[in-house]
């Protein structure tokens, strides 16, 4: 079963990714230049982590926008769209980051040139990638957005819930 809302769930997964992307990026050009692995093999690895950075980053995207209507009920709106705007940046840089990182499959000069132009774009992804995870976080923890999600768990005949996922209830064992 999914968890209900997604959106929390999901959104940890492009924060990982794109911090490994610079990372195996960094790897695989060492790799590649000291002739280790083929630049198909080094670099491929790259490639596959940005479709699943991008991957992840449009589902965090689709979750959050889906999510968005019952967040304005304790959080104002130009709040949540500034971190809504700042996810759909990410998500457009992450697919650029993409594209480049196909390029360095190419042989040759363009593919030497992909992969140098990939890894400085996966670096500007941390800042970017960031702001998205900060602004998140300050709906969270600073406006209260989970709250929405709290008193739906809470309502009446959804307290065994609150209880079960932990937010809320005593913490006394023999209610669930």
């Amino acid at each position: 079963m999914l968890p209900n809302p997604l959106h929390p769930a999901v959104v940890h997964f492009p924060i990982v990714l794109a911090v490994l992307l610079p990372v195996a990026a960094i790897g695989a050009l060492f790799l590649i230049r000291r002739a280790a692995v083929s630049s198909r093999v080094g670099w491929g690895t790259v490639t596959v982590l940005a479709v699943g950075l991008f991957a992840a980053s449009w589902l965090a995207v689709e979750t959050g926008e889906r999510q968005e209507e019952a967040v304005e009920e304790v959080v104002s709106e130009p709040i949540i769209e500034g971190h809504a705007e700042r996810a759909e940046r990410f998500l457009v840089l992450t697919g650029v980051t993409l594209v480049l990182a196909g390029m360095g499959l190419a042989r040759g000069r363009l593919g030497e040139a992909g992969r140098v132009v990939a890894t400085v774009a996966a670096f500007v992804l941390l800042p970017v990638g960031y702001q998205v995870g900060h602004t998140g976080g300050e709906l969270v923890y600073r406006y209260g957005a989970a709250e929405v999600h709290v008193a739906a768990a809470a309502a009446p005949g959804r307290a065994g819930v609150a209880v079960e996922s932990g937010a809320g209830g005593d913490g006394d064992d023999d209610e669930r």
